[in-house]
């Protein structure tokens, strides 16, 4: 795949991939990706934030990523959907780099994450040190990474009624239609 994901293209990979489970949770990759829009969307985060906690997985779908491997699943979807724009790319690339940020400075953070979350911790380099985490936290779109890493966190809940997923593909529609 060497080309930009149109709107209708990144929907058909959802269609298609996302009734794979989301590693060893009891929800889907769909529903893990509603969930944390749906998330976003109720703590009134802007359009771009919302769309980046829909797509912050897509990596996962476009190469069918496991869970016994780090593949950089955060880096894959930005030259992909690059004509969402950094507030859109930017928190997808550092939202597995806030994990470690926070384990970093909060350990009730990291006992609180799910044991399929604390072995791809491990996988992706695990803790920040000190000045890993002082390095992280300058970065921009740091803050909005941490955000999306907490919905990211909570959206796992097995039968949770969500928005379909053109409720949430609207934001990019409307990204498109202002570009």
């Amino acid at each position: 795949m060497n080309q930009r994901l149109t709107i209708e293209d990144i929907q058909a990979v959802f269609e298609r991939q996302g009734a794979t489970w989301y590693g060893d949770e009891a929800v889907s990759q769909l529903e893990h990706a509603l969930q944390c829009a749906q998330l976003a969307e109720q703590a009134g985060e802007p359009p771009s934030l919302i769309l980046a906690a829909l797509l912050h997985d897509l990596g996962h779908l476009l190469i069918q990523e496991s869970m016994s491997e780090d593949r950089r699943h955060q880096d894959i979807p930005g030259p992909f959907i690059d004509w969402l724009g950094e507030a859109v790319i930017e928190p997808i690339r550092l939202h597995v780099a806030a994990k470690r940020y926070l384990c970093a400075v909060d350990p009730a953070y990291h006992a609180s994450l799910s044991p399929a979350s604390q072995h791809t911790l491990a996988l992706q380099g695990g803790i920040y040190n000190t000045a890993e985490a002082t390095a992280f936290a300058a970065l921009s779109f740091a803050q909005e990474a941490m955000r999306l890493r907490r919905y990211d966190d909570l959206a796992k809940v097995p039968g949770l009624p969500t928005p379909p997923l053109a409720h949430f593909l609207r934001h990019a529609r409307e990204m498109a239609n202002a570009a």
